[in-house]
């Protein structure tokens, strides 16, 4: 497992969590979050050896960890940029809506676990593609 790449790619999604508190609007930020699984799945590709999959998916997690603090820490500010988030906690059933902070952090791991199975076979798909550097 190469920690090391997994913590060097999981910066874009720290860059990406300071970005999305105010300047990133939410209609297009899964443009950004598209380009930057497409650049991480290729620099796994030809960086890695094997275990693809697994790379990518923990970059995500990684990802997660940081978007998540980012965003709990910046709640206010990231809430009245992203005003159709803060409609979407609202919308959740009373039993579940305990806390606006607790659905986003739950909603960001659920978000982030999918990203990780994307990522991954992104990644993985990459491995077959790209070339590796020869020696």
């Amino acid at each position: 497992m190469n920690w090391k790449l997994i913590f060097q790619l999981s910066v874009f999604g720290l860059i990406m969590a300071f970005a999305t508190i105010s300047l990133i609007p939410e209609k297009i930020e899964f443009v950004f979050w598209l380009v930057i699984l497409v650049f991480c799945s290729y620099v796994i590709a030809k960086v890695c050896t094997g275990s693809y999959f697994l790379h990518g998916f923990l970059v995500s997690l990684v990802n997660c960890v940081w978007i998540t603090t980012v965003q709990l820490i910046f709640y206010t500010s990231y809430i009245a940029h992203h005003p159709d988030m803060a409609k979407s906690y609202e919308s959740i059933p009373a039993p579940l809506n305990v806390h606006p902070h607790w659905c986003m952090a739950i909603s960001d791991v659920i978000i982030g676990i999918i990203s990780g199975l994307v990522l991954g076979l992104f990644a993985f798909i990459a491995s077959k593609i790209v070339k590796k550097k020869t020696a």
